[in-house]
């Protein structure tokens, strides 16, 4: 029996169409659950060659386990513009956009993207599971709405060269695929679509085939990709290089308002930096009357990027006799943040970054402290020991390279 099929046999866990490859691939057989699917932390014994492939090289990622749904018929649009935040009226065929979605109280039940792949068919992703809402939100319209999570098979091909990867593979040009739009192409024969997105901060790109043909276009990539350095990548990488793009993750920096269990724990668009997403212009949406009486007062908190400075966090380890201890992976845990002794916020999660050489956090803080340049004092333990460090809010994102955006000349 195969590996695979003996995992299969073994689990109830979904494997993906490139598990064959990436089990054996995974020297680490480190896994993680993602949306019911086993998705790999890294592939070498530990990350670090991975995230600067995402920085310097090209980094192949597995996202099947996102969420996709496809939406399609007369009142396609019409569902979508009263679902999220953005204004999709004005999303062009080719067109990727990203946006939250809330519930009628204006607070977030999920994010993800939405792609105008013809005039009345649209996909949707989501890091959830959102066909009840949908469909609920649907109600009436002539729509059809369809699961396409299993049967749409994705890979995420990131960092400075991943399009010459592409480009050494694809039957047509990205030279010209500007960001947050797609094309349809073939690699080989094989017809695939393309996306200029991604979830790393970085140049990217998002492909999206059929799942008889993920192996086929899984090997390609690796054949074609070895000369530019491509690397399989795992989840510890990119939890990283996402980080540092300031980019918030559901569950963490963030929870749905349909699985918060006090109000206290939700939170509306403008309370994650999401303000410019939500599109108050509209004729309706859901959630605008509660977004627009917060718009009005100003929203309690303001999700920002702090900076851990350097020389009071060595000062700590050092007055105990040891070198400075920093993480050596991202972490996901709720942190507090203090302005006089008194706690105003908490870092939801952080991570020293390698090539910026800071340790940076995204967090939720009160907004009166939210200004940039403003010092906090940071959570952290030392020999079983709470102590405080000095923290100074930054602008996110973090590292925003000029060549995630642009064409070539």
């Amino acid at each position: 029996m195969s590996y695979y099929n003996q995992f299969t046999a073994n689990t109830q866990l979904k494997l993906s169409p490139f598990f064959e490859r990436t089990s054996k691939l995974n020297e680490s057989q480190e896994w993680r659950r993602w949306s019911g699917y086993l998705s790999a932390t890294n592939y070498d014994l530990t990350h670090e060659n991975e995230y600067f492939a995402i920085r310097t090289k090209a980094a192949l990622l597995d996202i099947s386990p996102l969420k996709k749904y496809l939406i399609e018929g007369p009142d396609a649009l019409n569902l979508l513009d009263r679902l999220v935040t953005r204004n999709i009226k004005i999303c062009k065929v080719g067109q990727v956009m990203y946006t939250p979605w809330c519930d009628e109280n204006g607070k977030v039940i999920d994010d993800g993207t939405v792609q105008r792949l013809s005039e009345n068919r649209y996909r949707i992703t989501s890091a959830e599971p959102n066909l009840d809402w949908i469909n609920h939100v649907a109600t009436g319209m002539n729509v059809k709405i369809i699961d396409d999570s299993e049967t749409t098979a994705a890979l995420a091909l990131q960092g400075p060269n991943s399009r010459e990867i592409l480009n050494s593979i694809s039957e047509i040009s990205l030279n010209g695929l500007k960001f947050f739009w797609m094309m349809d192409t073939n690699f080989n024969g094989i017809p695939v679509s393309i996306s200029r997105t991604g979830y790393t901060g970085d140049l990217g790109y998002e492909i999206w085939m059929e799942p008889e043909n993920a192996l086929l276009i899984w090997d390609l990539l690796l054949e074609k990709g070895n000369t530019y350095g491509i690397t399989p990548t795992g989840l510890h990488a990119l939890d990283i290089s996402r980080i540092e793009a300031g980019l918030i993750l559901l569950d963490v920096d963030y929870v749905s308002s349909r699985h918060a269990i006090i109000e206290a724990r939700k939170s509306s668009p403008f309370e994650l930096g999401l303000g410019w997403a939500i599109k108050m212009k509209k004729d309706d949406f859901i959630g605008k009357n509660a977004l627009k009486k917060e718009l009005k007062c100003g929203p309690e908190w303001e999700f920002v990027g702090i900076e851990i400075e350097w020389s009071e966090l060595e000062n700590h380890y050092r007055n105990v006799g040891l070198a400075p201890g920093l993480p050596s992976t991202a972490w996901r845990t709720s942190t507090p943040l203090y302005y006089n002794s008194e706690q105003i916020g908490y870092a939801t999660s952080g991570t020293w970054s390698p090539i910026l050489k800071r340790y940076i956090a995204l967090a939720h803080v009160k907004s009166e402290y939210s200004k940039k340049g403003t010092i906090l004092d940071f959570e952290i333990k030392i020999e079983h020991f709470k102590k405080t460090t000095r923290a100074r809010v930054v602008n996110t994102p973090f590292f925003n390279p000029e060549r995630k955006r642009s064409c070539p000349a």
